[in-house]
């Protein structure tokens, strides 16, 4: 392989130091355990791609029998952990296939189907004909998964985030001079609407158009899942926050997804507020978005 190189993303977030077991893992483990999977694996490794993720070296490579694939070797954190389950889940369909699978302590590492040309959706065509597309794969992903899965709940993820907000919300409250009852509203709906779900399905929870590549198997293949289990309506809400049309006309985006799937229009502008304020102290912007929306 190419003489090891830590692509932009990775090497910021490590070096930032917010997450200690990353800077260490990213300073210690990752560079002699990308070597030491392509020997297991017999790969010959390209340079990875740039920029890249935050917690997760990836790159294209070669098997030995000339098989163009993906390595993608990762920090192990709780939104990562059940990725290769989903993978194994949806099975190929709609998303990368994974081949194989190495896990330690402190790593998870796929080997994974190469997308070719693997454009981004993003930069293929108008975001209006991004809507639709994106509506088609999550309409394909939403399925039940079997007694015993190993998926988390989205009630167990958005109560951790709700903590995480509560926790500083009268500070950035004070500090920006937001309003405290709009805050409490958004955060409040942020951990119901999870529990008012009658139809829980396998979500991506992260599909937007910088995770949907150009493929020859299929036209568009969806990689990095997070998977959770829960509210469907709630997966409709990440493809709107990378659109500039969220900051301009919220509702009508909103109602425009609820028609592309079949979604409560009021429901999902419901998450879509509650998600605008949960976001709000970290993303510019959503605050005045989450004003526009507030019910």
């Amino acid at each position: 392989m190419t003489a090891f190189r830590m692509p932009m993303l990775l090497a910021r977030a490590a070096d930032r130091g917010l997450e200690p077991g990353l800077t260490a893992w990213a300073a210690s483990t990752l560079p002699s355990l990308v070597p030491a999977l392509a020997e297991r694996w017999e790969l010959r490794v390209a340079e990875p791609y740039e920029p890249g993720g935050q917690a997760s070296w990836v790159a294209p490579a070669t098997t030995a029998a000339g098989d163009a694939v993906v390595l993608k070797v990762g920090w192990r954190h709780p939104e990562a952990e059940h990725e290769a389950d989903g993978l194994r889940f949806w099975d190929g369909d709609g998303v990368v296939r994974l081949h194989d699978e190495f896990v330690s302590d402190d790593t998870r590492a796929l080997l994974l189907e190469r997308c070719t040309p693997g454009t981004w959706l993003k930069d293929s065509m108008p975001p209006p004909e991004q809507d639709v597309v994106l509506a088609g794969m999550l309409r394909r992903l939403w399925r039940r998964p079997p007694e015993g899965h190993p998926f988390p709940s989205l009630t167990s993820m958005c109560d951790h985030w709700a903590r995480e907000f509560e926790a500083r919300a009268d500070a950035v409250a004070d500090e920006r001079g937001w309003d405290r009852g709009l805050l409490r509203e958004g955060v409040a709906l942020y951990r119901e609407l999870p529990r008012t779900s009658d139809d829980d399905v396998l979500l991506c929870t992260d599909l937007h158009p910088e995770n949907v590549l150009a493929a020859r198997r299929e036209p568009w293949l969806v990689v990095d899942p997070k998977p959770h289990v829960g509210d469907r309506t709630y997966d409709a809400t990440q493809h709107m926050f990378n659109m500039e049309r969220l900051q301009t006309d919220p509702g009508a985006l909103s109602d425009r997804m609820a028609g592309l799937l079949d979604l409560d229009p009021k429901r999902l502008r419901l998450w879509l507020f509650a998600r605008c304020v949960q976001e709000a102290p970290e993303w510019d912007g959503m605050y005045e978005v989450a004003l526009k929306l507030a019910p």
